[in-house]
């Protein structure tokens, strides 16, 4: 006999259960989150969501064609649904000895939110807590092991009676 339990959720459905929700990715690690971006294009007005940070760090500029047409896509439903401030897309390229750009006009969008570097996780944090006082944020992270360990230290260390950080880690067995 075989017994199997479940179906289990991912830390990552959990997105719409906050106010506000910041969704960090390191390369692969963006594909939990391509079905958060997916479910905003089928229809988000009813989720408690108000407000998506979605952060995404590769090494190459390639990497964001993975998802380049589905950032696209959400990133245009909220400006012609007026809601521009509901969707914060930040992308980091943190290899820039071959720095490349992406012309087309279609990738306009990701293009204009896209840096050179990797984040600066603190002042990250401290600008998504100004920004939603007194709120709940979500932290939900899928990548390299540095980098769930810096959020997880920073949402634990968090010094502000205004904002509290909760993490959520998302992994791959």
């Amino acid at each position: 006999r075989i017994y199997v339990d479940g179906p289990f959720g991912s830390p990552s459905e959990e997105v719409f259960n906050y106010d506000v929700s910041l969704c960090v990715a390191g390369g692969i690690g963006v594909t939990p989150f391509a079905c958060v971006l997916h479910t905003l294009l089928d229809g988000w007005t009813h989720f408690r969501l108000q407000r998506l940070y979605f952060v995404w760090v590769c090494r190459e500029l390639r990497s964001f064609y993975w998802f380049a047409e589905l950032l696209c896509s959400v990133h245009h439903k909220l400006w012609q649904e007026n809601r521009p401030d509901y969707f914060n897309m930040k992308l980091y390229v943190s290899q820039t000895d071959t720095l490349q750009v992406m012309s087309e006009e279609k990738y306009r969008p990701i293009t204009s939110r896209l840096l050179v570097g990797r984040p600066r996780w603190k002042l990250l944090l401290n600008e998504v807590g100004k920004t939603n006082k007194h709120k709940r944020v979500g932290v939900f992270c899928c990548g390299p092991k540095a980098i769930s360990s810096t959020l997880h230290r920073l949402c634990n260390s968090f010094q502000s009676s205004e904002t509290v950080f909760e993490f959520n880690k998302e992994s791959f067995n």
